[in-house]
């Protein structure tokens, strides 16, 4: 088969809360186990479903967000993910109509499901209805005639008979019953303050979780028929999206040797989009990960430095107690080689986070707190710097419990345009920091213009190549 004719579900829901994530992991993993190769996807900005996906098919959990890199990108990025798989499964978002604030259809899991030419599997709650249920997936499979609401799985069945009347009410529909899962929390993932514990932080347990819902999938799902209506979808016109052409000539590293970008994961740093590195490499750098929690140096030659989002608060005290790396940011960072931190990365490279210190790259102080700051921004380059050209517009997003004192510097990183305006974040030397989370694919002159300037920073003291 062609590229553009990968069999593909999106699994959605009603709203949040309804099952999508235990139902597309288990999926992911049943059909994995079954020897197909899947193709995992997730609709919106959200990091830590694809690292379960990711865990359950054995291949990176990409994300497909409309906001963030555009409706026109979406079927390049599915057929540049999904290449080679048999199979291409996509977990919605919130509910299945659920799009950015105040932009309709725009980024939800429907507008995703129509460029995709997707058939959608809607997962229902079926814990306090019966009957009720044939109307609601009444109503979402009327509401808009270019989504094509194809079967349903009913998730939290109560009993044998539950589910009797449950399949009683589907049958005058029209939309067929494709599974139906019992009430069962053994495979539960525990959550905390920005949702699912990442699979990073509870790997063995996360293995464990994953097999267990594969196997209840397996059970209460319809398989074969699942992959028949998947295998029904028309070919994707689009190209798949290819990093290499999408840097100008002049973006890729002029210099003789690849330079070094690492780039930080491991538990605290989880929150990294799979285009990022292959970008990277792309335009030129070699691309070598480590972990804050372990590594108490940088990789050898070290020439630039990534670090993306996560959660350094739950580590803050390991972390700090890292000394011997945090002085080799904090000098790989003076030396002026590109830094570029998001989120979790801008609070490390802060005085201190919790009262415990971190690298002191920037003049500010963190700390966590209540409040939840969570949103889709548009911003813009305010000055030219190692990450972005001045007036370079991207699209981002916010999400996040901790605060920065102050929250701009000297010199920000972007200025924020829509939903409201202000300055945040810190340009100093080669260090572009900010709250912002931007997908790189929508714009892929920052990592061209990151791998330019590591190409002239010399490699890191001590880390000689």
């Amino acid at each position: 088969m062609s590229g553009g004719s990968i069999p593909r579900l999106v699994i959605a829901a009603p709203s949040s809360g309804a099952g999508k994530t235990t139902v597309a992991t288990g999926l992911m993993a049943a059909f994995a186990e079954a020897g197909l190769v899947v193709s995992p996807h997730k609709v919106g900005p959200d990091y830590i479903d694809p690292g379960y996906h990711s865990l359950a098919t054995g291949r990176p959990g990409r994300n497909l967000d409309a906001y963030l890199c555009g409706p026109d990108r979406i079927a390049p990025l599915f057929l540049h993910g999904a290449a080679g798989a048999d199979l291409a499964l996509v977990e919605g978002v919130m509910g299945l109509f659920d799009g950015a604030s105040g932009m309709g259809e725009l980024s939800s899991t429907a507008q995703v499901a129509k460029l995709l030419r997707a058939p959608v599997v809607l997962v229902v709650d079926a814990s306090s209805q019966s009957r009720s249920v044939a109307a609601l997936v009444h109503g979402f499979a009327s509401w808009d005639p270019e989504v094509r609401l194809a079967g349903v799985i009913l998730n939290k069945v109560g009993s044998d008979r539950h589910e009797e009347l449950l399949r009683e009410a589907m049958d005058s529909s029209g939309v067929p019953v494709l599974g139906a899962l019992r009430r069962d929390g053994r495979a539960g993932t525990p959550s905390r303050h920005l949702g699912l514990v990442p699979v990073a932080e509870r790997r063995s347990d996360a293995v464990e979780s994953v097999a267990e819902l594969a196997a209840r999938v397996r059970e209460g799902c319809d398989l074969e028929a699942l992959l028949a209506l998947a295998r029904t979808v028309p070919e994707l016109p689009d190209a798949p999206w290819d990093p290499a052409a999408e840097l100008a000539p002049a973006e890729g590293a002029a210099a003789p040797e690849k330079p070094l970008i690492a780039v930080a994961g491991g538990a605290a740093f989880t929150f990294s989009y799979a285009e990022h590195a292959e970008l990277l490499a792309a335009a030129g750098a070699e691309v070598a990960p480590f972990d804050p929690l372990r590594d108490e140096h940088l990789p050898p030659g070290t020439q630039g430095l990534v670090i993306g989002g996560g959660f350094p608060e739950v580590y803050a005290p390991d972390l700090s107690a890292n000394a011997p790396l945090r002085a080799a940011v904090a000098a790989l960072a003076a030396s002026g080689a590109p830094v570029s931190a998001e989120c979790a990365g801008l609070l490390y490279l802060s005085r201190s986070l919790d009262g415990k210190p971190m690298c002191g790259v920037l003049p500010a102080e963190a700390r966590m707190t209540e409040r939840l700051t969570l949103g889709y921004r548009e911003a813009v380059a305010l000055r030219d710097n190692a990450l972005a050209a001045a007036g370079t517009r991207v699209r981002g997003h916010e999400f996040h419990r901790t605060v920065l004192e102050p929250g701009a510097g000297a010199d920000p990183a972007w200025g924020l345009t829509h939903p409201e305006r202000r300055v945040e974040g810190f340009v100093a030397g080669g260090v572009h920091a900010s709250y912002l989370h931007v997908h790189w694919a929508t714009e892929p002159s920052l990592a061209g213009r990151l791998v330019a300037s590591a190409a002239r920073s010399a490699p890191a003291r001590g880390a000689a190549r």
